[in-house]
């Protein structure tokens, strides 16, 4: 039980990680992000999740968004984009779990 509330809060519960690693690869709209998370992360988000995880990342600076029609759509799908906070937050989101692990790694 204790493993699997970790696998949560490291995977759901901070899924802007994950988001924001695919969109420095590329831009993506919302459910490619979900599909390759699937594919990449091994876990499936709910649709909706990654939607107010999204919104969330683009209020507080992190994404940028731009509608743009695809060819043979009549829907325009919208593209996101890590900004330079984006960015550089993710990197130091990253260097907490690097110095996390490091410290609960055991001595040898």
């Amino acid at each position: 039980m204790a493993y699997e509330r970790l696998a949560e809060k490291i995977t759901r519960e901070n899924l802007w990680l994950y988001v924001m690693r695919l969109l420095m690869d590329r831009p993506m709209y919302a459910y490619e992000i979900r599909e390759r998370i699937s594919e990449e992360f091994g876990f499936e988000p709910a649709t909706i999740t990654v939607y107010v995880v999204l919104y969330g990342m683009e209020r507080e600076g992190l994404l940028s968004s731009s509608k743009e029609a695809s060819a043979g759509k009549k829907v325009a799908r919208r593209y996101y984009r890590p900004t330079e906070k984006g960015i550089e937050t993710f990197r130091r989101g990253l260097e907490l779990l690097r110095e996390t692990a490091r410290r609960l790694s055991p001595t040898s």
